[in-house]
């Protein structure tokens, strides 16, 4: 299998696929959706930090697996929906996760997505993509006039990717050696 296949390489030569503890898979996400439902109540301007989004990011470009991305979007997705405002409707961030997990997962097999530029391009871009979705079903599904500003979304969506690339580096000292 070749390396643009989007396989890693271990000192052998042999695929390998990066792994993690499973307490790692689960407590990671939960704190960063802790972090994101607390902290902006007394710092009010890490309120536009989208860790579950980053963490989601992160682990489907870590996957490499279009259905164990989906599956892991999908359960932080619903999970930051259970733990979110309560006026929030149920679900939507598990849609809107769902979708970005898969295409994050299906972009990371067709590019080399170890390099940390491509990551923060790639947390911009899903960033992006997670608000107009979110945006788009909010429309349609609830009928609910949401607002939607592209320059302002740029604008997060940069912070987001400028954030991604010290927060993946983090998270890759968490992969363990097997």
């Amino acid at each position: 299998m070749s390396e643009a296949r989007g396989r890693f390489r271990d000192s052998a030569g042999s695929a390998a696929s990066p792994k993690y503890h499973w307490t790692v898979i689960v407590v990671v996400p939960l704190a960063a959706i802790l972090f994101q439902v607390y902290v902006p109540r007394f710092i009010t301007d890490l309120a536009y930090l989208e860790l579950p989004l980053l963490v989601t990011v992160y682990f489907s470009l870590t996957f490499r697996s279009p259905v164990a991305g989906l599956l892991y979007g999908a359960s932080v997705g619903l999970a930051q929906d259970s733990l979110a405002r309560p006026q929030h409707p149920l679900g939507m961030y598990g849609v809107v996760k769902t979708l970005v997990g898969f295409f994050t997962a299906f972009v990371s097999q067709r590019f080399d997505v170890r390099n940390s530029s491509i990551r923060a391009i790639l947390a911009f871009f899903f960033y992006f993509f997670h608000e107009f979705f979110y945006w788009v079903l909010s429309r349609a599904l609830l009928g609910e006039l949401v607002d939607f500003d592209p320059a302002r979304t740029l604008v997060l969506a940069a912070l987001n990717g400028a954030v991604a690339a010290p927060l993946f580096l983090l998270l890759d000292k968490l992969k363990t050696t097997e």
